[in-house]
């Protein structure tokens, strides 16, 4: 077999056959195998389970169903353990056989017995409960096949036509059923099944002896998969989820076995066995038909307009909709029913198999990643067993109530009143799903306040009122503080002008701590409604911190306030913070006496010796409007040797609006001590200083962590116009420059990101992206021209390694482009993985963004992200650069036409190289970079010099000898005694093009720490 493929891939038309199924050669054996294997696996399977229904409801009638539900749920569990087990004896490819084997071989047991008609009987009963067992095998055995098989990457293009297996089986063995059962019998149908369900083992096997590799060689660790989550307690809102979790599951399960049971009822009440077992056949095939149109067409355009929850009621409400519609039979007949049956069964099918199986993933999303998926593994492992078993018990119940209430009834008119209750249990169950699809979506509220933490905010789905209710019950609650205000800063985030109505009327039952962070959050939204839960506060004796909150937010809030009130906290013995509090809100909201008043007793505070009175005095600036005669303190207070306090005056001046102190903020950026401070400050004047941060940010001779400080304060400030400045440098910039503001507008609130997002533009953001690809290609084309067999030396290898590091900077900027076209978590997971020097964890890489990117450019950016040669990635980007091999002097002078391009490290070694080698760069590009404003570029470009022009390096040392980099200073200093030239003097005139000195950013004085 193995042969032929590789033959039909090697040949022209195998080739085309491979592209249209999106298959690679090498990929090709395995997948085929792998098809048919599903294939002839799945046709043995569907015509067993038509012939052994038709058998079993002409033997054993439909009530006694029940009884293979409840043992088939036992056999189901312990078939699984017993797989689990067999994994850690013998290794894995010899299980795989072996249970493909297993399931087969009983086949033909069972068409032995057939023959006997004493033995007929049991072999019914026994293959009906086969019937469930092996099910459960299959699914176990194709998913851990095709899992060592593939890699995430191969199985995007392999899987698709593997599990059409499936459909096409569904298809075929369904209108070939009716054939069979009149050319062979029913009962020969089970030997034909068992044929084909060999074949399959049959291919099993060939794959585990070829792709021997493939499979572990050892059985698996006893102690592996061991997890400590059986110990972990959930409670609270997770507990509840995952409760919500299973009843969803169960209750999928319980309307499937109900379902199941009165539609095979009604076969048995209207058809014989061999009609039995061909209306089966064309039922199967005609739903897989449906199934198929419907998976392709319709459930990702559903889900993605209707939304996962309403797409999850799809199915309850069609099931209550169809069992509501039975009750019409009453009047109309009992062949109405029957089609309601027939009906509800095939809506049941088509959803179940298409929206609900896509959707059922997405439930497990809330939960948080350390134990999603053990959650997830226990409620499907436990709820369809549990489910299966005890509605298998309800259906036995209700059989035998029925038959001791009714004992005069006949067979036929007590299944007809059976099919009536069951309907109803159906309308029931159908309305008891529905309701717990809604609580789940408000129970993922729930989960939201116990996640606060982790900032996942998926807002999408939060109902505003539930989550103020449960974060008002979480405060009220005994519990942590630190939970606690996690949830206040979820609820002051999501809906700041919220926070009083929450929590104003439980203020008096925080702790200290959580009664400052409600006030400050509520002081954000100060509103006249809160005022008396507030002014209860002072009833308690509160800290001091809590006291002046109270304070400020009754005396800004209040319409007419009593200020005379204030005095009695302005005497010397009162804590600071609350003396500075109540003399702000007097130079507010006071009369000239009693400002002059606060401005005494702040000027007192602001020339105090004690470190503390002065701090709380600078922060009671930020709450008066206006300073009057307290400006002349200021000047001081920058040099004063408290970092406190100076940090405290950065933060009044900007309160305060003083706009002849702003460059003292600026300069603030300078210094680690007090650059926090500085930050906030600016951020809170807004646009005010957008002019100053922009020149900052843009200053070429400014540390590159400054500017990108000035940057970050651009982002934090958020206008409109501050989002317009780092886009349009974002498209004007290049490399490190780049980077960084992309990273400062990515962090932005979801908000602003979209703002940003919608002025760049998708066409904007594509053009970035061909650009980058574009750059990557030309380092592609460098690192060919200059390999080493074509150069050699320190000189040359120190550019191809900066040459990697610009392809590695190159990608971090395509990710982050890419995270503004689609969901952050998909770009990061894809480049997280693709960082790998794992195989399988670079094709999960792959993958991932393969699902989530749309780009024109798609496959060449694949190319290029995937372990592929320089060559193949340059051939790939061929419709951006257009590759002709050059010479590597001809090749590095390409290379420096596009030097504004280059990061610093690598044009500097751009010249060491040329320096090296002897080759020229035009003397254009080569004095344009004895301006630039890193040290070891202007450095290399002397180096540079020496070689090639001399004369011209003569010219250049006397204007350079000032430079301001000591050791590009230092090298002048030699080159100047090597050449036998004159230091210049101490005010020698320095070049147009030398770098200028670091520019003073304030005209006022700021003391550093």
């Amino acid at each position: 077999m193995r042969v032929k493929q590789k033959q039909l891939a090697e040949t022209a038309w195998g080739q085309r056959l491979l592209r249209w199924v999106n298959l690679r050669p090498e990929e090709s054996d395995r997948t085929f195998s792998m098809f048919f294997f599903y294939t002839v696996t799945s046709i043995g399977l569907l015509w067993m389970e038509a012939s052994t229904v038709a058998l079993f409801l002409d033997r054993y009638g439909a009530n006694s169903l029940p009884w293979i539900y409840v043992i088939g749920a036992g056999i189901a569990s312990g078939l699984g353990l017993m797989y689990s087990w067999m994994q850690r004896v013998f290794p894995l490819r010899k299980v795989i056989v072996v249970i493909g084997f297993l399931m087969a071989l009983p086949l033909l047991l069972f068409w032995f017995g057939l023959q006997w008609p004493v033995l007929a009987a049991i072999t019914v009963f026994g293959m009906r409960l086969w019937l469930e067992a092996i099910y459960t095998l299959n699914d176990l055995n194709a998913s851990i096949t095709a899992n060592q098989l593939f890699n995430i990457r191969e199985i995007k293009r392999a899987f698709p036509l593997i599990s059409s297996g499936v459909l096409v089986a569904d298809v075929v063995s369904g209108f070939a059923l009716p054939v069979l059962v009149a050319l062979l019998g029913l009962p020969n149908v089970i030997l034909v099944a068992c044929v084909f369900m060999t074949l399959g083992a049959c291919v099993l096997f060939y794959l585990s002896r070829t792709y021997q590799s493939f499979f572990p060689d050892t059985p698996q660790s006893r102690g592996e998969g061991r997890s400590h989550f059986r110990n972990r307690r959930i409670q609270g809102p997770l507990q509840r989820y995952v409760m919500l979790l299973f009843g969803f599951f169960i209750m999928l399960q319980v309307l499937f076995l109900l379902v199941d049971f009165q539609y095979l009822s009604q076969l048995e009440l209207n058809l014989s066995g061999g009609s039995i077992a061909s209306f089966l056949g064309l039922f199967s095939g005609v739903l897989g038909i449906f199934e198929l149109t419907t998976q392709w067409f319709a459930s990702s355009r559903t889900i993605e307009q209707v939304g996962v929850f309403r797409s999850a009621m799809l199915l309850p409400a069609a099931i209550a909709f169809t069992a509501a519609s039975s009750f019409i039979a009453l009047w109309v007949g009992p062949l109405f029913f029957f089609l309601i049956v027939i009906l509800m069964k095939f809506l049941d099918e088509l959803l179940r198999y298409t929206l609900v199986a896509s959707i059922s993933p997405v439930l497990f999303q809330p939960l948080p990643d350390s134990i999603s998926s053990r959650v997830q593994s226990v409620v499907r492992g436990i709820a369809e067993p549990i489910s299966t078993g005890f509605t298998g018990l309800g259906i036995l119940c209700v059989i035998w109530v029925c038959r001791h209430v009714f004992p005069n009834l006949s067979a036929r008119d007590l299944q007809a009143f059976q099919g009536w209750i069951f309907i109803g249990v159906t309308l029931i169950a159908a309305m008891m799903w529905f309701g717990i699809v809604y609580w789940l979506r408000s129970g993922y509220v729930d989960l939201l306040v116990l996640s606060a933490e982790r900032g996942e905010l998926g807002t999408s789905d939060i109902n505003p009122r539930s989550l103020k209710r449960a974060v008002s019950e979480t405060l009220e609650k005994p519990g942590t503080d630190e939970h606690k205000r996690s949830c206040l800063e979820m609820l002051s985030q999501l809906y700041p002008q919220d926070v009083g109505e929450v929590v104003a009327h439980i203020l008096p039952k925080l702790s200290p701590t959580l009664q400052r962070q409600g006030l400050e959050a509520m002081l954000v939204h100060p509103s006249p409604l809160y005022i008396e839960p507030v002014r209860s506060l002072l009833t308690m004796g509160p800290p001091p911190d809590v006291l002046a909150l109270v304070l400020r937010y009754i005396w800004l809030t209040e319409a007419e306030p009593d200020i005379q009130q204030l005095r009695s906290y302005l005497h010397p013995e009162m804590d600071p913070i609350v003396r500075g509090t109540a003399a702000a809100m007097m130079l507010r909201r006071g009369n000239p006496i009693q400002k002059a008043e606060a401005t005494n007793v702040l000027r007192r505070m602001l020339t105090h010796r004690r470190e503390r009175e002065r701090m709380t005095g600078c922060l009671a600036l930020g709450e008066a409007l206006y300073l009057q005669a307290l400006r002349i303190h200021i000047p001081k207070l920058l040099q004063d040797e408290s970092l406190r306090v100076r940090c405290a005056l950065l933060e009044a001046i900007a309160a305060t609006q003083l706009r002849e102190y702003y460059p003292s903020l600026i300069q603030g950026l300078h210094y680690p001590s007090t650059r926090d401070a500085a930050m906030r400050a600016l951020v809170r004047l807004g646009n005010e200083v957008l002019p100053l941060l922009i020149e900052q940010a843009q200053d070429m001779h400014k540390p590159e962590l400054i500017r990108m400080q000035a940057w970050s304060a651009i982002g934090q400030i958020g206008t409109l116009e501050a989002i317009e400045a780092l886009v349009q440098y974002v498209i004007l910039s290049w490399g490190n420059e780049r980077r960084n503001v992309l990273r400062v507008l990515l962090k932005l609130p979801k908000h602003q990101t979209a703002i940003a997002e919608d002025l760049l533009g998708r066409k904007q953001v594509e053009d970035l992206i061909d650009q980058e690809l574009r750059f990557l290609g030309e380092i592609y084309a460098v690192l060919l021209d200059l390999a080493p067999e074509h150069i050699q030396g320190r000189e040359a290898e120190l550019l191809q390694r900066s040459l990697q590091d610009m392809q590695s900077d190159t990608l971090e900027r395509l990710f982050l482009l890419l995270r503004f076209l689609y969901p952050s978590g998909a770009v990061q997971a894809g480049a997280f993985n693709l960082q790998s020097h794992s195989r399988a964890n670079v094709a999960r890489g792959l993958e991932i963004l393969d699902n989530t990117l749309d780009l024109g450019r798609k496959r060449s950016l694949l190319i290029v992200l995937d372990r592929r040669s320089t060559l193949e990635k340059l051939q790939s980007l061929s419709d951006l650069v257009t590759y002709e091999p050059m010479t590597p002097s001809d090749r590095l002078r390409y290379l420096m036409d596009r030097q504004h391009f280059l990061s610093d490290w690598g044009l500097a070694c751009c010249f060491h190289l040329a320096y090296r080698a002897r080759w020229s760069i035009p003397a254009e590009q080569t004095l344009a970079c004895l301006s630039h404003p890193i040290g070891f570029v202007r450095e290399a470009v002397l180096s540079y010099l020496s070689m090639a022009s001399p004369r011209t390096l003569r010219e250049i040392l006397p204007m350079m000898a000032n430079d301001p980099n000591r050791l590009v200073a230092h090298q002048v200093a030699r080159l100047m005694q090597e050449m036998g030239i004159s230091a210049p003097g101490a005010n020698a005139a320095s070049s147009p093009r030398s770098p200028a000195p670091e520019r003073s950013t304030s005209t006022m004085q700021f003391r550093p720490t």
